[in-house]
C-alpha cells in the first residue's frame, strides 16, 4: 500500500520550496505521495521557522495537536524540520518525546535514511548539520503536475539559488539555522529551470534568505554575481518573467539595479527590506547600511524601472527605539512610498545579540506605533491600487479566484492579484491557467484588484 505524506509548512518562501522538496525526495525514495489531511498519513512533517517567538510555539501547539493520531496509528512517524529544528534540536525530543525524527534545512535530502533508521531501530534520528550545499547534489529533479501542484501557483515556480546569510544582523537566528552563505554554481540552478521550461514552467522566482549575494561559478569556473545569473536566465526561450527574493540592501549593487533597465522579464516589484528609518536602529541592528543609502537605491531603482513596486520588512519596538527613532520610520515610509510591507514587533530570539539589548519600551506603545506603520503602508497601497485603475496589466494566471470558482485570478509583474471572469468557455478559461494575459484594471478592491480579460480566446506569447 502506497504510503502517505502530510507537510505543514511555516514561515518564508525557502520553507515552501524546501517542503516541496522533502515531497520529491520521499516520493522519488519511498514512493510516498502526498495528503492533505494528516489523519491519513503514514508520515507527518512539520517544517518550520524560527524568525519569531509565535512561530516557534505554534510548532509545539500543532505536534500536540497530532499527538493523538501518533497514539491511534501504529507506524505513524513524526518529524520536525526547518530553522526550529537547527535551533533547538533535543530540546524538541525533550518537550515532545514523540517526535521520531528531527532534520535541519540543510539535511532533508536524507530525510528517506532517518525514517528508515527510525522504524528500524525504534529510537528518534537527528541530523541538524551543516553539509553546506549538498542537499541539492542529492535531491531528484523537479516533477509534479502543473494541474496539481505542492508548492506555488500554476505556472510559477521557486528555484533556490543559495543558503544560509552572512550578514548577521544582531536580531536574526538565520545564520545560526541555516548557516553561512554559500551559492549554487550557474550550471545546477539553469538546469533546475530548464527542467521546469520543459513541464510548462513559465515564471520562476529565485530564491535566498539573502538572494542578492549570489556569488555562484559559471561553466569555465569563473565566480558571477546575481546580476550574471538574472540575464542567463531572462535569455532563456520559455522564462517569461523572473523574480527573487529576499534581497539585502547592501548587495542591491549597480549592476543588479542596471539588470531592471535591460531586462524586461525581470519583474516590477522588488522587495528590499530596511527594517528601521533610524540611522541609531540600523547600527544596533548592524544592518549595514544607513538610510540615506537605502533612499539612493530605491532612487536608482526606479531611474531603471520608473513603474516599479517596492515592498519592505519593518521591525517595530527594537529594543532602544524611541519614539523619534519611529517618527523616523515613518518619515522613511512617506519619503518612499512603499505599496505593501511585512512588518511586526520585535521578538527577542535566543543566542542573537538583541536578545541581551535592554528594552523599556511598554508592550503597548510598541503594538501603537506597529498599528500606526500598518495603516500608513495600506493608504499607500491603496494609493498604488488607485493608480492602476483603466490600465492593462499582463498577469499570469495562477488559477480560479479564491471566492469564485468561476472566475480566474492572476497575478500582475509588480506583485498585485487580479480577478477576472475567464473566457466565454469554460474549456478555453480552463487552458489559460498557467499562461499569461492582458487583463484591463476596472475595480480596486481591499487587497486585490477586478478586471476585464482583453484577450479572451488565447494566452499572449511572451
Amino acid at each position: 500500500m502506497t504510503q502517505k505524506l502530510y507537510i505543514k509548512t511555516y514561515g518564508c518562501q525557502m520553507n515552501e520550496y524546501d517542503s516541496d522538496k522533502m515531497a520529491d525526495v520521499l516520493r522519488v525514495c519511498s514512493g510516498m505521495e502526498p495528503t492533505e489531511k494528516p489523519e491519513d498519513a503514514d508520515v507527518i512533517l512539520f517544517n518550520t521557522c524560527s524568525i519569531r517567538e509565535k512561530a516557534e510555539e505554534k510548532v509545539f501547539s500543532d505536534l500536540g495537536r497530532v499527538r493523538p493520531l501518533k497514539l491511534a496509528k501504529a507506524g505513524l512517524l513524526i518529524g520536525v524540520g526547518g530553522c526550529v529544528a537547527s535551533l533547538e534540536g533535543e530540546t524538541i525530543l525533550r518537550r515532545a518525546p514523540y517526535v521520531d525524527v528531527v532534520f535541519g534545512p540543510q539535511t532533508l535530502h536524507r530525510l528517506p535514511q532517518m525514517l528508515q533508521a527510525c522504524r528500524t531501530t525504534g529510537r528518534p534520528q537527528i541530523d541538524i548539520s551543516f553539509p553546506e550545499i549538498e542537499k541539492f547534489d542529492h535531491l531528484p529533479a523537479p516533477a509534479f503536475n502543473l494541474q496539481n501542484p505542492i508548492v506555488g501557483a500554476q505556472g510559477q515556480r521557486f528555484v533556490s539559488i543559495m543558503e544560509g546569510c552572512s550578514k548577521y544582523c544582531t536580531y536574526c537566528v538565520v545564520p545560526y539555522t541555516r548557516g553561512e552563505e554559500v551559492s549554487r554554481p550557474v550550471r545546477d540552478v539553469m538546469a533546475d529551470i530548464l527542467a521546469l521550461i520543459a513541464m510548462g514552467v513559465k515564471e520562476v522566482t529565485l530564491l535566498g534568505q539573502n538572494v542578492n549575494a549570489y556569488c555562484g561559478v559559471d561553466e569555465e569556473g569563473e565566480q558571477v554575481d546575481f546580476a550574471y545569473l538574472l540575464q542567463a536566465i531572462a535569455a532563456l526561450q520559455g522564462i517569461e518573467r523572473l523574480r527573487y527574493t529576499t534581497s539585502h540592501p547592501r548587495d542591491m549593487t549597480q549592476r543588479l539595479i542596471d539588470v531592471y533597465a535591460s531586462t524586461p522579464k525581470l519583474a516590477s516589484h522588488l522587495h528590499l527590506p530596511v527594517q528601521s528609518g533610524s540611522d541609531r536602529i540600523l547600527a544596533a541592528m548592524k544592518r549595514g547600511h544607513t538610510v540615506l543609502e537605502y533612499k539612493s537605491i530605491i532612487r536608482r531603482v526606479r531611474a531603471a524601472r520608473p513603474d516599479i513596486c517596492i515592498t519592505s520588512d519593518f521591525i517595530v519596538g527594537f529594543p532602544g527605539e524611541t519614539e523619534q527613532d519611529f517618527e523616523a520610520t515613518m518619515k522613511l515610509i512617506d519619503d518612499i512610498g512603499f505599496d505593501n510591507s511585512f512588518s511586526y514587533l520585535y521578538s527577542p530570539r535566543p543566542g542573537t545579540p538583541a536578545a541581551e539589548m535592554r528594552c523599556d519600551t511598554p508592550p503597548e506603545v510598541k503594538s501603537a506605533r506597529l498599528i500606526r506603520l500598518q495603516e500608513r503602508i495600506a493608504q499607500q497601497e491603496d494609493a498604488v491600487a488607485l493608480a492602476m485603475l483603466g490600465s492593462v496589466q499582463r498577469v499570469l494566471v495562477e488559477g480560479t479566484a479564491k471566492k469564485d470558482a468561476l472566475e480566474l485570478a492572476g497575478r500582475t509583474s509588480n506583485n498585485r492579484i487580479v480577478n477576472f471572469p475567464g473566457a466565454a468557455d469554460s474549456a478555453t478559461s480552463q487552458a489559460m491557467i498557467g499562461s499569461f494575459a492582458e487583463v484591463v484594471i476596472t475595480q480596486v478592491v481591499r487587497h486585490t484588484l477586478r478586471g476585464e480579460l482583453l484577450t479572451p480566446n488565447t494566452a499572449l506569447k511572451a
